[in-house]
């Protein structure tokens, strides 16, 4: 395993968990109470859980991280992930490699239409089949899209832990992170993935996108289970999206289950050769 690898794995560490929408609401030292829940006034904790720590979305310039012992080595997992064994992904031209759980199927399919050359694709099942991610390079950066006062949705960013990839730097870009977030809708829907762009201002947005900003010429990647997260419509799919009815479930679902802490262990794992 390369240094770089070693220093990530190290990285790993601990999740925020975040119940603070509004930015400005945060204080200090990082902590703030329940800006919003879902079906309920900011005061009920019985529908958002207790007071929870809270660690404010990075702003440019900036980085949210923290650590733990990790485990060393592809045959054991790091602190958090529970698969006993695990394999390294890599491209045919070693440029792009990640790790993954062993019985994982990690498959390279056709890049889509208006990449750049060179771009990759590929998508990441579990041992059952089922959809778990999905890795873009060489993506062309998108125009800002139109977003009304009205349509903006407040949101939180349940972990944040920073990662080592190539990237750009400019207005609304922080230093790249494998993030869970949650936009309020009818209910709370969740993604995670990689991005160093800043979801929105005053805790609200339209989407937040799971997009890293490649250096000038590289093109854009995404690492995660949607390109982007918006608040669905009661009658849109929102797989492979999640929906919680609380904020603490969603907080439940990036620190109790084991399936998150094998995506974020797989999306830390990323090396992209610059």
């Amino acid at each position: 395993m390369t240094g770089k690898a070693m220093a990530r794995r190290a990285r790993l560490g601990a999740a925020f968990i975040v119940a603070v929408a509004a930015l400005s609401g945060c204080s200090g030292d990082g902590k703030g109470e329940p800006a919003w829940t879902a079906g309920s006034s900011p005061s009920d904790s019985s529908t958002a859980g207790a007071q929870l720590t809270s660690a404010p979305e990075a702003t440019p310039g900036s980085s949210a991280s923290g650590t733990r012992p990790a485990g060393t080595g592809t045959e054991s997992p790091s602190a958090g992930s529970t698969a006993a064994a695990w394999k390294v992904y890599s491209d045919s031209t070693k440029n792009v490699s990640f790790e993954l759980p062993r019985d994982w199927i990690a498959q390279s399919v056709s890049p889509d239409q208006g990449t750049l050359p060179g771009a990759l694709k590929v998508e990441v099942k579990d041992a059952k089949g089922a959809y778990v991610a999905t890795l873009q390079t060489g993506l062309p950066s998108p125009s800002a899209a139109a977003c009304a006062e009205a349509a903006r949705k407040p949101y939180v960013v349940v972990s944040s832990v920073p990662v080592d990839l190539p990237h750009r730097e400019g207005d609304g870009l922080i230093t790249p992170h494998v993030v869970f977030r949650v936009i309020q809708g009818y209910k709370y829907f969740g993604s995670y993935g990689i991005t160093n762009v800043v979801g929105g201002s005053d805790g609200r947005a339209c989407a937040l996108q799971n997009i890293v900003r490649g250096p000038e010429g590289k093109g854009d990647v995404s690492f995660g289970d949607l390109a982007a997260l918006k608040a669905f419509a009661p009658d849109e799919k929102v797989a492979p999206a999640k929906a919680f009815d609380t904020l603490d479930q969603a907080a439940k679902y990036v620190n109790e289950g084991s399936e998150f802490a094998n995506v974020q262990r797989m999306l830390m794992s990323l090396e992209i050769k610059s």
